[in-house]
Order: C-alpha cells, then sequence, then structure tokens
C-alpha cells in the first residue's frame, strides 16, 4: 500500500511540473511546435481543457491552468492526508 500511494504522489508531483513546462511554453514563439511541446500538448490539453471550457480569460490572461494546477496539488494533498489516515 505505501509504494501505491508513494508512486501516485510521484506521478500527480510529476505531471504538475508538465503542466508548468507546457504552460511556460506558450511565452516562447514555436516551442510547442517541438517534439517537447507536443508531447505535453498531448498529456496535459486533456487535462486543461475541461478547465478552459468553464473559466473564462481575462483578456488575454488564461487563468485556468492556474486553477488546474490548484486542483491537482489538492488531489496530491487529498491523497497525503488519506494516507496518513489509513497507517
Amino acid at each position: 500500500m505505501d509504494v501505491l500511494f508513494s508512486v501516485i504522489g510521484k506521478l500527480l508531483h510529476f505531471y504538475s511540473y508538465a503542466l508548468i513546462i507546457y504552460i511556460l511554453m506558450s511565452w516562447f514563439g514555436g516551442a510547442r511546435q517541438t517534439s517537447i511541446g507536443q508531447f505535453l500538448a498531448r498529456i496535459c490539453e486533456p487535462y486543461l481543457e475541461p478547465f478552459r471550457r468553464f473559466i473564462p480569460s481575462l483578456g488575454m490572461i488564461d487563468i485556468s491552468p492556474i486553477i488546474a494546477i490548484m486542483v491537482l496539488n489538492f488531489a496530491a494533498s487529498g491523497l497525503n492526508q488519506l494516507y496518513d489516515w489509513l497507517t
């Protein structure tokens, strides 16, 4: 059980870093067209899409990725609390 919680926690942590890198790539023209950018788009866009549908942009600023990262961190925190409760 310890291994399962540890692996899921590390995957959530890694995924939040992937989201941050993917978001920062939008600041650099053409960065998302690279092979790394396309890979990150394949793994990040399915998660970001529902947030973009419900959270409107503030002019040119898209705050939905910030909310998406906060939800992911909230889930990781809940996982840690569940692990503490079970042990």
